[in-house]
């Protein structure tokens, strides 16, 4: 176990709290020296004064306060739209761990595929016994309604965050996939562009991988999945409105793709074929790229009570004549209790062993695994398995008796509905809180974009957990997020 060193061993101000523990640091070695790749960046803020870097902060700040950069949190009675918090020093990854993070990616999302294709079709992968086929059916994301429906060129899905932790051997794992309606993508845009601003003479040292083409090859992936007899197909962001959490994030990437942005009211459905409201009448949709959950997307096959979503759109997507990003019914791959089969999906559909990890994972469905669980939940993190945003969770080493109990009582009344993983010591990085630059956790969140080819961006949103020691890096749960360098060597 290492011997936490004070920042007095490992730099002068502006590091004088920066304490080193188990966790690995992605700035330090566990001896307190810089790690090559960081170097610049870090000998570049032994030259600036804590005024300077309090002045780049402000016009950080400034910068997404003028631009509406929001985010909303859900169950508080007022003042629920926050700007996001952003973290002024950069995250940096070398080529060579970019390369592993690609690979793995590419092979996940590719076995996925797979695996969602083959559930709603043959379900080879139950009869030979490699998943639970009750597991599958249990599932609140699992669609009947899609059985049989051939989904443009088969991909389910187009549109992915997949979030990823370092763990303290230095390599990277996955910890969940988003599936549905991954969200964050316009976060990791313009925290890029503030950076560019923020350290101007630092970012054009280094060398690093642009990610400005996001937009170009999110409409790309969306053009390819429009029906074949529709050579300029005519696309569309549908939004749940304005008071959904991603709203900006919406508008924003309509705006850098050039396509309009609709609400469900919007559009309509006849003869099995979406058109959009315009000024000059009816216009055919061939692609939607959706930010609706499933049970909202189409109320006369799902919640009646839905006023988001498009009524009829189910059977014009039955019937091929509109696209759908991501496909209905992709939520399967996203519970949490499937997710610890992901390595054996791999396995599976491609004979390969899994490029990145998964975090061990307890099924508590499972009776022998949820008496561990059980009997271990100051220990372990509980997730629910629909559940994301940080909510329906339990960090045991940070939890109270009485919320303990809660857990418990919610697993026994619903085991399938809860998993249980080791807490994870999350890596850390150099952030410049409280007037200081002090190691906070964090993760990563890289998007893949599945079409014609798997493309992914180099880089993601590298996501912080802003408060000391806290390990939960989501913004509706006090987190924060910070800018992502891939090196080009």
């Amino acid at each position: 176990m290492l011997t936490e060193r004070s920042a007095t061993d490992i730099g002068r101000p502006p590091f004088t709290s920066y304490q080193l523990d188990t966790a690995y640091d992605e700035m330090f070695t566990p001896l307190g020296q810089v790690r090559e790749h960081y170097r610049i960046l870090y000998d570049r803020l032994r030259e600036l004064s804590t005024e300077e870097l309090i002045a780049r902060q402000r016009y950080a700040d400034a910068a997404f306060v003028n631009q509406g950069i929001t985010f909303t949190v859900y169950g508080e009675d007022a003042g629920t739209e926050r700007i996001f918090p952003y973290d002024l020093l950069p995250r940096i990854i070398t080529s060579a761990e970019w390369g592993v993070i690609e690979r793995g990616l590419t092979q996940r999302i590719t076995a996925l595929n797979l695996f969602l294709h083959d559930i709603y079709h043959e379900g080879k992968i139950f009869k030979d016994g490699i998943i639970p086929r009750e597991l599958i059916y249990t599932c609140h994301h699992y669609r009947r309604e899609m059985r049989n429906v051939e989904v443009p060129r088969k991909i389910y899905i187009s549109v992915v965050g997949t979030d990823l932790i370092r763990l303290p051997d230095s390599s990277f794992a996955v910890l969940e996939d988003n599936l549905r309606v991954p969200s964050g993508v316009s976060y990791m845009l313009t925290n890029r562009a503030v950076m560019k601003r923020a350290f101007p003479r630092v970012f054009a040292n280094y060398g690093v991988r642009p990610i400005d083409d996001y937009g170009k090859a999110l409409l790309t992936t969306l053009r390819s999945l429009a029906p074949a007899h529709r050579p300029d197909p005519t696309i569309v962001l549908l939004t749940p409105g304005v008071y959904n959490s991603a709203y900006f994030e919406h508008t924003f990437l309509a705006r850098t793709m050039g396509i309009e942005l609709v609400e469900g009211r919007d559009l309509i459905c006849h003869d099995n074929i979406v058109y959009m409201r315009t000024t000059a009448g009816l216009r055919r949709v061939d692609v939607i790229y959706r930010r609706v959950d499933d049970d909202f997307i189409d109320p006369l096959a799902f919640r009646p009570d839905s006023i988001l979503g498009v009524p009829g759109l189910l059977n014009a997507y039955r019937s091929g004549n509109v696209a759908l990003a991501n496909a209905i019914g992709t939520g399967i791959a996203d519970d949490k209790a499937v997710y610890a089969y992901v390595p054996a999906i791999i396995r599976y559909y491609l004979g390969e062993d899994p490029i990145l990890q998964n975090v061990e994972t307890y099924l508590c469905d499972r009776s022998d695994q949820r008496a561990f669980v059980l009997e271990h939940l100051e220990d372990l993190v509980i997730k629910a398995v629909g559940e994301s945003g940080g909510y329906g969770m339990l960090i045991g080493p940070h939890s109270t008796r009485e919320q303990r109990e809660t857990f418990r009582d919610l697993i026994l009344a619903n085991p399938r509905n809860y998993i249980a993983q080791p807490t994870l010591s999350l890596s850390r990085a150099p952030c410049f809180v409280e007037e200081q630059v002090e190691p906070r956790h964090i993760d990563l969140r890289p998007y893949i974009l599945n079409g014609e080819t798997v493309t992914i961006v180099p880089g993601g949103l590298t996501r912080v957990a802003l408060r000391r020691g806290s390990l939960v890096v989501n913004s509706s749960q006090g987190g924060g997020s910070k800018d992502t360098w891939v090196l080009s060597e």
